[in-house]
């Protein structure tokens, strides 16, 4: 989910993660809109000019839980969490480091 809302205005990519029928785009949803509601409140920027610059998926930890099982047994299952980061910024300063590429000199 995080790949299909890279790059875009950040109200646009509200709206497709609202009508994305994966599971994940709820979590993904909800930081998306504490990234903008930060931006507008912390850095006093405007709405209309954010753009999801960057996004990711870290691992986060495992909970570890015991099913029981027959014969006395008990399996192991790990309840696995994530860490999802978006960064939101406005549209001047989104691309600047990947628009300027340096040419090579030979």
């Amino acid at each position: 989910m995080v790949d299909l809302i890279r790059g875009l205005p950040a109200d646009e990519a509200q709206a497709v993660l609202r009508f994305a029928p994966q599971s994940a785009s709820e979590p993904v949803g909800k930081v998306l809109a504490s990234a903008i509601a930060n931006a507008e409140h912390n850095d006093k920027l405007d709405r209309e000019t954010l753009v999801v610059s960057r996004t990711w998926v870290d691992e986060g930890p495992t909970l570890k839980r015991i099913r029981p099982r027959g014969f006395g047994r008990a399996f192991r299952v790990t309840k696995r969490t994530s860490h999802i980061t978006v960064v939101v910024e406005p549209k001047e300063t989104a691309g600047g480091s990947a628009a300027k590429t340096k040419e090579r000199t030979r």
